[in-house]
Parts: C-alpha cells; sequence; structure tokens
C-alpha cells in the first residue's frame, strides 16, 4: 500500500513539475496561441462555407490564415505612420491648450473663481499631456518590437491553421479530459460556444463598428487627426456603459466653440447613430445566444486591460464567461442566473 502510494506521488510531483517547467516555456506566447484559438472561433464560419467549395482542410485553413496576415499588415503598415504623426500633432497643440476659456463660456457660474479654474486646467492639461504621451509611447514600442511581433504573429498563424483544420480532433480529446457526463458536457459546450459568440460579435466586433462609423463622420466633416480620433472611438466603443460617446461629444463641443456648426451637427448625427447601432444590429448578433451582463464585460476589459494588455479586452470578458458557465452548469438550475441571461425562447 505504502509502495503504490508512493508511486502515485512521484507521477503526481513529476506531472506537476513538467506542467510548470511547460507553463514556464510557453508563457511568452500563450497569450498569442490564445488568441490564435479565438481567431479561429470568429472565421469558423467563413472556413465552413469555403470548404464546401474547395473541399480541403488544409487550402481552406491556409486562405484563411493569408486573409488574416492580410487584414492585419495592410492597416498596420499605412496607418501606424500616420497615427505616431497625429499622435504628435495632438501632443504639440495640447502643450498651447486653453482648457478654461471653453469651459467658462459653456459653464460662466461654475468656474467664477479663478484659483479653481487655475487647478482645473492644471488637471486637464496633466491629463492629456500624460494620455498622448502613453499613446506615442505605445505606438512608438509597435515599430521597436517589430521583430517580436512578427513571431507572436506566426504563433497566432500557426494555433490558427491547426485549429481550423483540426477542430474535430481537439474537440474530441477535450472532452475525453473533461470529467463530466455526455449531458453536462453537451450543454458546457453550447453554453461556451454562445458566450464566446456574445462577447466576441455582439461587444468587441460591435464596439469596433460603432467607433467606425463615428470615425466615418470624422472624416467627412474634417475632425482634426482623424484617424487617431477614430482608433480611440474604436477602442472606448468595446467599453460597456462608457462607448463612443467619450470621445465624439468633446468632439462636437469642439466644433460648436470654433464655430464650425455644420461640422458639429454632422458629427453629432454621426455620433448618435453609432450609439443607435447597437440598439439595431446587437439583437441581431446575439439573438437566441446567452449574454453576459453589460457590467461584468466591463470588469472584465478593465481588469484583462491592466493583466494582458491590450489583448484584455478580449480575453478579460471571456474568462469570467468561462467561470461563470461553470458555476450555472454546477448550479442546474433552469432560471437565469445574475451575471449570464440565457436567450429569450420564441
Amino acid at each position: 500500500m505504502n509502495e503504490e502510494y508512493y508511486r502515485k506521488f512521484v507521477t503526481l510531483g513529476l506531472l506537476f513539475a513538467l506542467a510548470i517547467l511547460v507553463f514556464s516555456m510557453l508563457k511568452p506566447v500563450l497569450l498569442s496561441a490564445v488568441l490564435g484559438i479565438l481567431f479561429s472561433f470568429m472565421f469558423m464560419p467563413v472556413y465552413k462555407w469555403m470548404n464546401k467549395f474547395i473541399k480541403q482542410k488544409t487550402v481552406s485553413a491556409l486562405i484563411i490564415c493569408i486573409l488574416l496576415i492580410v487584414l492585419i499588415l495592410l492597416p498596420f503598415w499605412f496607418f501606424t505612420p500616420i497615427v505616431i504623426d497625429q499622435s504628435i500633432q495632438i501632443y504639440t497643440v495640447v502643450q498651447k491648450a486653453d482648457f478654461i476659456t471653453p469651459l467658462k463660456a459653456f459653464f460662466p457660474k461654475f468656474f467664477a473663481s479663478e484659483k479653481f479654474s487655475a487647478e482645473v486646467g492644471s488637471i486637464l492639461y496633466s491629463f492629456t499631456t500624460n494620455a498622448v504621451n502613453y499613446a506615442v509611447n505605445e505606438f512608438s514600442s509597435i515599430i521597436l518590437n517589430a521583430p517580436t511581433l512578427i513571431m507572436q504573429l506566426f504563433v497566432v498563424l500557426f494555433t490558427l491553421f491547426f485549429m481550423l483544420r483540426d477542430q474535430d480532433e481537439f474537440l474530441s480529446y477535450l472532452e475525453s479530459l473533461l470529467p463530466f457526463s455526455e449531458s453536462v458536457q453537451k450543454k458546457l459546450f453550447q453554453k461556451t460556444k454562445d458566450i464566446t459568440a456574445s462577447v466576441i460579435f455582439g461587444t468587441i466586433i460591435m464596439g469596433g463598428l460603432q467607433g467606425i462609423l463615428t470615425g466615418i463622420g470624422f472624416f467627412i466633416f474634417g475632425v482634426p487627426n482623424a484617424l487617431l480620433m477614430t482608433l480611440l472611438a474604436i477602442i472606448v466603443g468595446i467599453l460597456p456603459i462608457v462607448g463612443t460617446s467619450i470621445i465624439w461629444i468633446p468632439i462636437v463641443v469642439y466644433l460648436f466653440v470654433s464655430g464650425n456648426n455644420i461640422s458639429g451637427i454632422g458629427v453629432l448625427i454621426f455620433g448618435l447613430a453609432s450609439a443607435g447601432l447597437d440598439n439595431l444590429l446587437k439583437p441581431i448578433i446575439v439573438s437566441q445566444r446567452s449574454e453576459m451582463h453589460p457590467s461584468l464585460i466591463l470588469f472584465g476589459i478593465v481588469g484583462g486591460f491592466f493583466l494582458f494588455g491590450a489583448l484584455g479586452f478580449l480575453l478579460g470578458p471571456l474568462i469570467l464567461a468561462y467561470l461563470l458557465i461553470i458555476v450555472e452548469v454546477y448550479r442546474n438550475k433552469s432560471s437565469d442566473g445574475v451575471f449570464i441571461q440565457h436567450p429569450v425562447s420564441k
């Protein structure tokens, strides 16, 4: 009995030690592999549609990888220098900007005190300067770290290719590892699929589309540094509750204060349209799928950003979602949970 116990203890010890070594070895590329898996989920419908005509899994997966390279590298190649240049321009403008005069024009009583106005002006100046400095440094680091990013992109594409081509084999292997009954496994996989689609398409893609629509208004009506403003609108558009309004409302105010009333009205229309886009398209995108509570998505995005960087916008909500899926399966109740809402049956 002691010998059998000893063997089990040694086996578990070796497995634990090897798991730690493997994790340490793969840690630098782990997030890239996860991103490749998420891309495979996003491109799976396109892959299946393409494979109906090509009928070659390897060729279909390879075409998807080439498509992803084009979607990533072309915007990176053309837009990064422009965004860096516009960031520098904004930094220069911020150094000379007068933040208080427009605020006094809109809120004269609130900014009647010169001391209070100076304090607010100093805070706004520090905030905008630090924000622009951060943006410039981040974009510059992308260029400086190009070799590392290319290696990470290779891992993403490698993972994407095999997850698309060998999806059935991976799912079968994963099912063999789960300690659940077949019915629980089916429920778990379905919930995971629904919530992943809801987060990726209903939050990430939807927020990006809202930012792009807002950006179209910036370009049409000649907003200065429109490309950088569009990029910021896309980023904040992903954030639940916050949305693109945090970008386009100050720009509308700026345009009206500077006397560009037509441009201000135009950007306002596009901003309101981007806000309405969520109510128009989201029910179609996430119809009959489980959804996460918006507050939970917000916490996941913010926490994920601090832990994983930009990739946390995607990983944070999903990690929380998968934890809650396990909780929901364990809870095994037909009623809705607080944080995950089941689709309404018609």
